[in-house]
């Protein structure tokens, strides 16, 4: 008996066969790239690479045991938010000198909104009546910008001088009547009296205390002082003595770091301010770092950052061209300068933050 014929009346074998040569013959030149299986090393890295880590940096800063936080922001994006040793990033702690910066950006502000006329502006306009009887002449050359990059003259009124200086009855008047050491404009002569001179005219160009100032001006951009030093006449100590969280530290860096704007794009201070105070004024005799208006210059791994610098390591680092801030505290009973500890927090940023940067902007460039 002959086999049953197949349903579709059809032998399969040719069938198969010719499949099998169609599926074994090459591709057209057009369509083979579209549809050749990617080797995994051929693909692009963009494609599949994570965002470049920060965990190296993190790890490096928990060796240091001053250190209680590290937060690093890139881009807007805060990429780290790490509290070392029980400390969080959400507590207010006391940032010390890097209210240096703050108080510099206080001035700004007030010159933007026309309460002071500008840095050169001298201030015996504002102080004036708290001049020594017998002051010597060369007070009435000093200006707002000699008091913001350190170059008044007078004597310091930090280090050695300053339980002194806070032990007075008035500390703008004893600032003021403070011996000349050099002419205005001269070599920096680190001083927290010249910054809590800025207070006192904040305090009288604006009719408001400076606390009151930082937190209606600075508030938008997130940034919060929580607490702060007043001396005998109830002016808060421009310079030191500054409680905020160090989310807000990280907040102020950012401030600078956008040119002036919240993150909303509301204006705070002007672009034009950001670039006096970043301006290299002067250089320090303790550690040759060069200085502007209430902050540091330096260069990081090939990159030019500015900082502040608090006493015990309170640290706000801003690099504007990796779009990269980094808020450093510690604690705050040990000093930075003498022990080394600022410089392993400089070699903290450039060695392992800075790389970091770099990468992720380079990962993102390809994205």
């Amino acid at each position: 008996m002959a086999p049953a014929p197949i349903s579709n009346g059809m032998n399969r074998r040719p069938i198969l066969a010719a499949l099998v040569a169609l599926l074994a013959a090459p591709l057209p030149a057009f369509a083979q790239d579209a549809a050749a299986p990617v080797p995994p090393d051929a693909r692009a890295p963009a494609a599949t690479a994570a965002p470049a880590s920060f965990d190296a940096a993190v790890e490096r800063a928990r060796e240091f045991q001053p250190l209680e936080t590290l937060q690093i922001a890139q881009g807007g994006e805060t990429v780290v938010d790490e509290g070392l040793r029980g400390n969080r990033t959400d507590r207010a702690t006391n940032i010390k000198s890097a209210s240096k910066s703050v108080v510099s950006a206080l001035v700004g502000i007030a010159i933007d909104k026309g309460m002071i006329e500008g840095p050169d502006q001298p201030i015996a306009d504002f102080l004036r009546a708290d001049f020594p009887a017998d002051a010597d002449p060369r007070l009435e050359q000093v200006t707002v910008g000699n008091l913001l990059s350190m170059q008044a003259g007078l004597e310091r009124t930090s280090g050695g001088n300053y339980g002194a200086w806070i032990s007075s009855r008035n500390w703008v008047r004893d600032a003021l009547a403070r011996p000349f050491v050099t002419d205005p404009g001269g070599p920096m002569l680190y001083s927290t009296g010249s910054t809590h001179l800025l207070s006192a005219i904040l305090t009288k160009a604006s009719g408001q205390s400076t606390l009151a100032l930082a937190r209606e001006w600075l508030g938008p951009a997130g940034v919060r002082v929580t607490d702060w030093e007043r001396d005998p006449q109830g002016v808060y100590l421009g310079g030191n003595q500054m409680a905020m969280t160090p989310r807000s530290l990280l907040a102020f860096g950012e401030l600078y770091r956008r040119g002036g704007t919240a993150a909303d794009g509301t204006r705070i201070l002007s672009e034009d301010w950001i670039r006096q105070s970043w301006t290299p004024r002067t250089t320090s005799r303790f550690h040759d770092g060069r200085y502007g208006y209430g902050w540091f210059i330096d260069t990081f791994a090939g990159h030019e950052g500015r900082y502040g610098w608090g006493y015990g390591g309170q640290m706000i680092y801003v690099i504007p061209d990796l779009a990269l801030t980094v808020a450093i505290t510690s604690a705050e009973d040990q000093p930075s300068a003498r022990s080394g500890y600022v410089q392993d927090l400089h070699r903290l940023v450039s060695e392992t933050i800075v790389p970091a940067a770099e990468a992720r902007r380079a990962t993102e460039g390809k994205s």
